[in-house]
């Protein structure tokens, strides 16, 4: 039995979709009140209504929040796999007690139930947002350790104590792999994360701004996370980036491939730390996410370049080139808006 948290999830939906294209017993778990059926919707993507509903009907769903034990007990029955791939995602400055429950606590949950059932492997999906770049060193890679003095955000900050966690798990004798991706691009999850971008375009977004990191295809993470369990490596974490570009390339291409005018403004850190002093005044009065921080108009400017050498290396992985990976979700953003389903 393999179990995938976080199976509602960009990453996880896709996960779940190519487990089940190997006929494996899944189980997945979710949050109470979570959209089951965008999963089926995203098979959908990739499978005929009907054979994406019987691959959706094969996987066993258990309601179990990250810190719930005696049902994250009741999730663990009989698994010899797990695919770690739940987290909260906010970089609002108010989220943080919330983010370490989910994040830090949550692993820690899976963690220990990981050592208490002896797993036999454990693959964790955590973030390039852990790594800082070394001195001197071009390119971010694994080595590349944090940096306690640097400034970082709320969900970086809980993403490496959760990667704390998965390493603590490793010296209990649980065999790891840990993937770092870039930002994940893919169809799907279309009102968080990198999906914004397309809705966004499509209704006209008129700034970008340059600043230059990892990107990578959805199918490609899923895909390394899976060879990675297949494979005889443990204890590894690995940086999963297929190109280094800016955002404004990026949402260049998005805007090319819905056919609308690419942003045409640029902007500028002015601009964003004002954006800031706005919604954190008023923010302190409203239950609104705010999703600038105080640093935000020091980190949305700056160059972030990874380097996947040692993946390529391992796997003799090769990416799928970020035009065709922004094309193919473009096409299914479109087809779902045009059915009225784009959410």
């Amino acid at each position: 039995m393999i179990l995938v948290t976080g199976g509602t999830g960009l990453v996880g939906a896709h996960l779940l979709l190519h487990l089940t294209h190997h006929n494996n017993q899944i189980r997945a778990i979710h949050r109470k009140g979570s959209d089951l059926e965008r999963v089926k919707q995203i098979f959908g993507y990739y499978l005929s209504a009907a054979e994406a509903t019987r691959r959706f009907s094969s996987i066993q769903w258990i309601e179990a929040p990250m810190n719930d034990i005696p049902s994250l007990e009741e999730a663990f029955k009989d698994v010899r796999r797990v695919y770690h791939c739940a987290a909260k995602v906010s970089f609002d400055p108010r989220s943080y007690h919330d983010l370490r429950k989910a994040n830090i606590e949550g692993t820690a949950n899976i963690v220990n139930l990981c050592i208490s059932h002896q797993i036999e492997k454990l693959c964790y999906t955590s973030s390039v947002a852990t790594l800082d770049a070394n001195l001197g060193e071009e390119y971010i890679k694994e080595t590349s350790l944090w940096k306690p003095e640097l400034p970082h955000n709320q969900y970086a900050i809980s993403k490496y104590g959760a990667e704390m966690e998965v390493w603590r798990g490793s010296q209990e004798g649980v065999p790891v792999v840990m993937v770092n991706p870039g930002v994940i691009i893919g169809p799907g999850i279309w009102d968080t994360g990198s999906g914004v971008m397309f809705p966004q375009i499509f209704d006209g977004l008129k700034y970008s701004f340059p600043k230059k990191t990892g990107f990578v295809g959805v199918d490609d993470v899923v895909k390394v996370m899976t060879q990675l369990m297949d494979s005889d490596l443990q204890n590894e974490k690995f940086v999963v980036v297929a190109e280094n570009r800016s955002f404004k390339d990026v949402l260049n291409l998005v805007a090319a491939s819905l056919g609308k005018p690419a942003p045409s403004r640029e902007l500028k850190p002015w601009m964003v730390y004002l954006g800031w002093l706005y919604q954190s005044s008023i923010g302190r009065w409203t239950a609104k996410e705010q999703r600038l921080s105080r640093k935000s108009h020091q980190t949305l400017f700056a160059t972030s370049m990874y380097s996947s050498e040692k993946l390529q290396q391992e796997l003799n992985f090769e990416f799928e080139p970020l035009e065709e990976v922004i094309a193919r979700t473009a096409e299914m953003y479109l087809k779902e808006h045009q059915d009225g389903q784009a959410k």
